[in-house]
């Protein structure tokens, strides 16, 4: 992902001089649209799983007494990555993959590479691929949170991009915030089941996770700070700049593309 996002930029410097967006027509839109359907299918797929595989397995976890909740949170130690759930988890691994594909729409329109959108996409991937592997607590939550999410944000994103008006505030953006808190608080959750129920599958990855999902959140929290700096530092000189940089910052915070 990082480095064909990379050659990309490179090449379309060195074939085009100029920084002029370059035209992508309604690949962006069916690209949203596409998504948003993959997000609800994932989303009620892994649901009806999750509630089937505790329907099933209810007469056992009231042997060791583990509630839906503590299992949502605390998948038992020696949990192995197979069945419907684990089905829905590897499909929500694959559409990772689509997903970074608006990386290279972002550089295409842009014309640069952003930080922030490499790391979270390259990430995103990784991490999919760790709960996976490791059969890692917390990851049926937190499918169910992102795909609930990013079905509305990615619907969005289809709306506006057929021509529709958008909202008058960073739609996108505070999905992307209430969905790292709601993680958050789970990953507390996590943390707290794990000591009271004696471990926790999985738990070296979810620190590994935790730590990754720290490090996107910072840099959410960093570059409002950097636009709310910048509001100021603008604000008493050059009115004509002040409000050419209010609308660029203002459509990438609507955009999402940070």
């Amino acid at each position: 992902m990082l480095p064909a996002s990379i050659f990309l930029n490179l090449l379309l410097l060195l074939v085009f001089r100029h920084r002029r967006p370059l035209p992508l027509g309604p690949i962006p839109a069916v690209h949203s649209l596409c998504m948003a359907l993959i997000s609800v299918t994932i989303f009620t797929g892994i649901l009806l799983s999750t509630a089937a595989e505790i329907r099933d397995t209810r007469w056992f976890w009231r042997r060791s007494r583990t509630t839906p909740f503590q299992w949502l949170l605390c998948f038992p130690l020696g949990t192995r990555p197979s069945g419907r759930v684990f089905f829905w988890s590897y499909i929500y691994y694959l559409s990772r993959f689509l997903h970074a594909v608006r990386t290279f729409f972002t550089i295409l329109r842009r014309r640069r590479l952003s930080f922030f959108k490499l790391f979270n996409n390259s990430i995103l991937i990784f991490m999919s691929f760790l709960w996976l592997e490791f059969s890692q607590s917390f990851q049926v939550v937190a499918i169910l949170l992102t795909t609930l999410v990013y079905s509305v944000v990615y619907g969005y994103r289809f709306w506006t991009a057929i021509g529709l008006p958008s909202a008058c505030f960073p739609f996108v953006v505070n999905c992307q915030i209430v969905l790292l808190s709601c993680n958050l608080v789970c990953h507390v959750g996590v943390l707290l089941m794990h000591f009271i129920k004696g471990g926790c599958n999985g738990i070296g990855a979810w620190v590994f996770n935790s730590v990754l999902n720290g490090a996107i959140l910072f840099l959410f929290l960093k570059f409002y700070v950097q636009l709310h700096l910048q509001k100021r530092k603008v604000g008493g000189g050059d009115h004509r700049f002040a409000a050419a940089k209010e609308a660029e910052n203002l459509e990438m915070v609507k955009d999402g593309d940070m």
